[in-house]
This record gives structure tokens, C-alpha cells and sequence, in this order.
């Protein structure tokens, strides 16, 4: 299952709503992505939030919130919620990036001192209510493909 069934599945068949939260994508992916959902006619049902791989590590940490604020808005509304953030490993690497400029001492394998806290905090608002709920997918990177990497 593809993103795009998810979307459509959850917009028609559930009447529901999506938020897709593009951290560090590229511009080309997202104006590809648009462009899918328009074609598929659920355009109405999605929003998108970019925080462009071009952009300060600052917008591309935050987008994440913004994602998640939106989703919890259109819960809050009624709505029953997919919150898509692609992809939270990005989230990561602009905290780290974040830090550094903040001169932040490094963890020992090299993330931000705070990424417990950053981490729990997003993940820690994707609730339900008694008038909706949010559930979300969240793309992982692997830098060179290795899931033994601790970097």
C-alpha cells in the first residue's frame, strides 16, 4: 500500500482528512506529490507542509509541529486524522543541526543532547480525543542503508 491508496482510502471511503509533512524533501518530490493528489481528485482532503532539505535546519525542524498542529486542528474539528511526516529521521538530523549551531555537546554517537525530549514532545501530542483521532505513518531513512549504523 502506497501513500497515495492511504490518502484516498482514508479521504473517500472514511471521510477523513490527511496532513502530509514533507521534512527535507526535495521540491521536485513535493510538487510531484501535489500533482498525484490533484489527479486523484483528493486535493480537498490533504494538506502539505514542506520544510525544504534547501531551507534552514530551524524550518525543517519545526515542520514537524506544523504538520502535527494542523492534524490536531481537523481532530479537534471531528475529523479522524492521517498524519503522514516523511521522513522523521530528517526531523532528526536538522535537531542535530539545530544544536550544533546552538553549541550544543553531542551524545556520543553524534545526536543533539535533547533528542529525547524533541522526540517525545511530537510524539507525545499524536492523540485521540473523543471527537476524532490522529494516526500517523512516519517514513525512517537509513543513511547508507545499514540498520546496524548507529549513526
Amino acid at each position: 500500500v502506497n501513500m497515495m491508496e492511504l490518502i484516498r482510502n482514508i479521504a473517500i471511503e472514511h471521510a477523513g482528512y490527511s496532513v502530509f509533512t514533507g521534512v527535507g524533501e526535495r521540491t521536485r518530490e513535493g510538487n510531484d506529490f501535489y500533482h498525484e493528489m490533484k489527479t486523484s481528485n483528493v486535493l480537498d482532503k490533504v494538506s502539505l507542509v514542506y520544510g525544504q532539505m534547501n531551507e534552514p535546519p530551524g524550518n525543517r525542524l519545526r515542520v514537524a509541529f506544523t504538520g502535527l498542529t494542523l492534524a490536531e486542528k481537523f481532530r479537534d474539528e471531528g475529523k479522524d486524522v492521517l498524519l503522514f511526516i516523511d521522513n522523521i529521521y530528517r526531523y532528526t538530523l536538522a535537531g542535530t543541526e539545530v544544536s550544533a549551531l546552538l553549541g550544543r555537546m553531542p551524545s556520543s554517537v553524534g545526536y543533539q543532547p535533547t533528542l529525547a525530549e524533541e522526540m517525545g514532545m511530537l510524539q507525545g501530542r499524536i492523540t485521540s480525543t473523543k471527537k476524532g483521532s490522529i494516526t500517523s505513518v512516519q517514513a525512517v531513512y537509513v543513511p547508507a542503508d545499514d540498520l546496524t549504523d548507529l549513526s
